[in-house]
């Protein structure tokens, strides 16, 4: 296991199941351990006659037991993990029996499945006729939607007029069905994209001594975004695509497969938020290649109930091909390949003064206006509390940075008062933490959830 302790009980779906599972981390539960280069395994004993059969695919970290919990990973899961971290000479190197093996292959099939349907035109076993007449349709589709998005975004327009007519500060008096209202009808207009960029507005009002500034910064981002989509056949392709996704429109996976970078590296995960709403729930995760040191962006959303598809953690590193979405300054990726890493010291690549980083967030904006979140590495910074309450990194300069979430105390005391390297996600004019460098080193410091 490459993994420490802390980033396994990072893994637990709830406190429950990560005390189960140090509860496990020991011996006189388990029987037929062994691991190889691709997974881990062993058998516990449970309340039943039979032992249940635990497997970690040692390349994304995920975790499958024949349990019957509906808890991902389990509790034996992480247990069988925490086992091999304390005591790694427990788990001896072997040939994988029939039941790993047999689930290895499995999976490797089901990946091979997935990636040879995403490159496979979806027209392909279609004939010429049948293709023709489903492009026609499509075609419609598109027109009948183009229409209704013109119509959403000239009512948003009069909206816009009449907010700005009333005056900003009517808006602080407004309720929240004001806003909900304008951003369904973009909704029904098939623009939902930026329905949801609306509702947010719907927080600034009253919400510190300088909201009518960012409610104003807002709105302008919003006219900037409908009137952009009015001149998208002006603007150059990977722009266009990026406004066209932010109104509402989406690209296929064919789309994404044929237009977008890859980038194969070795990847270390810098850290994830979650965010939970209506029963959904939303991960971030933001890595950097070793040798491209380039930033990347994965999303993954799902019910509140069920797993994410893919397992990150971060401090951990991974081998692999991401696939870029195309845009303007492309961000978001996807995995297509993963395999384990080589143990390495880990190097971020980023600006040494807050200068610097402002310089490259100014060249990211102007290529992209609307970013909403920017990730971001910042060297030779120190960590400094203000009043206890009031939490700030300061380069070699003296210039400062506020902090708006992260471990701080372990921060503080990880640096000694002396300059670290940082890697942030940068948001309503201030960093969230993920974590910090030290010689070589990656601790992982950022809040898993928000």
């Amino acid at each position: 296991m490459r993994l420490t302790s802390d980033q396994v009980v990072a893994l637990a779906p709830d406190s429950g199941s990560a005390s189960n599972g140090k509860k496990l981390a020991n011996t006189r539960h388990w029987k037929s351990l062994g691991q190889n280069d691709a997974a881990l395994w062993g058998e516990c004993q449970g309340s039943g006659k039979d032992p249940y059969q635990v497997r970690v695919d040692l390349a994304t970290n995920e975790a499958s037991c024949s349990c019957p919990s509906r808890k991902f990973p389990c509790k034996h899961g992480l247990g069988l993990m925490l086992l091999a971290i304390s005591m790694p000479d427990a788990v001896p190197t072997s040939a994988a029996p029939d039941w790993v093996q047999s689930w290895l292959a499995k999976r490797a099939a089901n990946k091979a499945k997935q990636e040879a349907k995403q490159a496979a035109p979806s027209d392909e076993l279609m004939d010429e006729a049948t293709a023709a007449q489903r492009a026609k349709e499509q075609a419609k589709r598109i027109a009948q939607r183009e229409a209704k998005v013109a119509k959403g975004l000239d009512r948003l327009d009069l909206w816009l007029t009449d907010l700005m007519r009333n005056g900003l500060e009517d808006a602080k008096e407004e309720p929240s069905s004001f806003w909900e209202g304008a951003a369904a009808q973009l909704v029904d207009s098939q623009a939902g994209t930026l329905a949801n960029r609306v509702r947010q507005l719907a927080s600034i009002p009253g919400s510190g001594a300088d909201w009518p500034e960012r409610l104003l910064g807002g709105l302008g981002r919003v006219t900037l975004l409908t009137t952009a989509y009015r001149r998208a056949d002006t603007l150059d392709p990977a722009l266009r695509n990026d406004v066209r996704q932010m109104i509402g429109w989406s690209l296929s996976a064919e789309e994404v497969a044929a237009h977008g970078e890859r980038v194969t590296d070795e990847w270390l995960v810098l850290g994830q938020f979650t965010e939970e709403e209506n029963y959904l729930r939303t991960q971030r995760v933001w890595l950097q290649g070793a040798n491209s040191h380039r930033n990347a962006l994965i999303l993954q959303t799902g019910s509140i109930k069920t797993p994410f598809p893919e397992v990150f953690v971060a401090g951990d590193w991974f081998a692999g091909t991401l696939l870029f979405w195309p845009g303007a300054y492309p961000l978001r990726a996807k995995v297509e390949r993963r395999d384990v890493a080589s143990d390495r010291a880990s190097a971020l690549a980023g600006p040494e003064t807050i200068e610097g980083f402002y310089g490259g967030m100014s060249d990211a904006l102007a290529r992209q206006p609307w970013l909403e979140r920017f990730p971001c590495v910042l060297r030779n910074m120190t960590p400094v509390v203000v009043q206890k309450t009031r939490w700030l990194v300061r380069d070699t300069t003296g210039a400062t940075l506020p902090l708006r979430k992260g471990d701080f105390w372990r921060l503080l005391a990880l640096s000694g008062g002396h300059p670290l390297t940082l890697a942030c996600e940068w948001e309503d004019d201030a960093l969230a933490v993920m974590g910090a460098e030290i010689e070589g080193h990656y601790h992982p410091l950022g809040g898993m959830q928000q």
